[in-house]
């Protein structure tokens, strides 16, 4: 195994970035990214880096704690069970939650993921427990030979990209929905309700999860730190709008999702009435030919027409005619 690589997997590094105004974006290691954070100050004063973890590896946060000059209050927001999302800001440090859909993300309420990010003026820190697909999508543009002026520029590129993954979800979402309106308007109820109700469900997390960000986000914006360039603070105010419009689509197609849960509801209310309906005029018309049936059938003198050659004609024609009377009332209590 290259040293690199047992390296990256020991302290739990993904991937590491080094942006510099001379030479963009230049991959780095573990070992070098500790060699900038002690020489940054003098030999690249407008430059930054992203350092990426990976804290499903137990090794990662020890490693964390003892390399990275980090405040506590990140590892706090690590250790804290609530998987909210925030936004803070202390000693020139912003400390963020964000929440975003795994990298394979099938509908399913368990594939939610969560990026913990700590950037100042010289470092963009990102942890993750599971793969997500937004940190991906920027890690590919990195990687395409995109750059970032200032690390609040990397922070707002993955907002942006956290948009665009969202929408992406609404679409899709919508689709379904319309497949599924589609066959409820011709009548068709086969396995839609456990659809609706799942994606019902996924809706409701990532509304629950996502929905504080847009308030956290303008609480920041209101008093910004120092170090964020003025272009910076209208690009993420630009991305904060764009989602809370994807955060009220979602709140909609959920909405839109209950209607549907009603309607079916109520038809299957109909389809159960009309089953009950029909039991209980079958249970009417046989009640007179049941009770006839049992009065003769009693094994004792004195039962009429017993001896008559004409007894079966008698007895078929009085249960025909109370037959027949049971139904009149029966089906004049429906036309009621």
């Amino acid at each position: 195994m290259e040293p690199s690589i047992y390296e990256s997997e020991k302290c739990g590094l993904i991937c590491g970035y080094l942006f510099s105004p001379e030479s963009g974006a230049k991959s780095i290691t573990a070992t070098e990214a500790l060699e900038w954070l002690n020489n940054q100050q003098t030999e690249y004063p407008l430059s930054f880096i992203w350092l990426h973890f990976n804290l499903a590896q137990a090794s990662t946060e020890k490693w964390m704690r003892d390399h990275l000059a980090l405040q506590d209050a990140f590892f706090e927001l690590l250790s804290d069970g609530s998987r909210s999302t925030r936004i803070e800001y202390s000693a020139e440090n912003v400390f963020a939650v964000i929440n975003d859909v795994a990298f394979r993300f099938s509908f399913e309420p368990s594939e939610m993921s969560t990026l913990w990010m700590n950037v100042n003026q010289r470092a963009v820190i990102t942890a993750r427990t599971h793969p997500s697909r937004s940190i991906d999508q920027l890690r590919v543009a990195v990687k395409n030979g995109e750059t970032f002026s200032s690390p609040m520029g990397l922070m707002i590129h993955l907002m942006h990209d956290q948009g665009e993954v969202l929408t992406q979800i609404a679409r899709e979402a919508t689709l379904k929905v319309d497949e599924i309106e589609d066959n409820l308007l011709v009548g068709s109820l086969q396995h839609k309700r456990s659809d609706l109700g799942k994606l019902r469900r996924v809706l409701v997390r990532l509304q629950r999860l996502l929905a504080p960000e847009p308030a956290a986000l303008f609480r920041f914006l209101h008093q910004p730190p120092s170090w964020i360039a003025e272009t910076d603070l209208v690009e993420l105010r630009q991305s904060t709008e764009e989602f809370s419009l994807v955060i009220i689509d979602l709140a909609a197609l959920q909405e839109r999702i209950k209607l549907l849960q009603e309607e079916m509801a109520a038809q299957v209310s109909e389809q159960t009435n009309r089953s009950l309906f029909t039991l209980t005029i079958v249970t009417v018309l046989a009640l007179p030919i049941n009770i006839i049936a049992g009065l003769l059938g009693m094994n004792v003198g004195g039962i009429p027409l017993a001896q008559s050659p004409h007894g079966f004609s008698t007895v078929v024609v009085i249960v025909v005619t109370f037959t027949g009377i049971a139904g009149w009332f029966a089906f004049r209590k429906k036309k009621d």
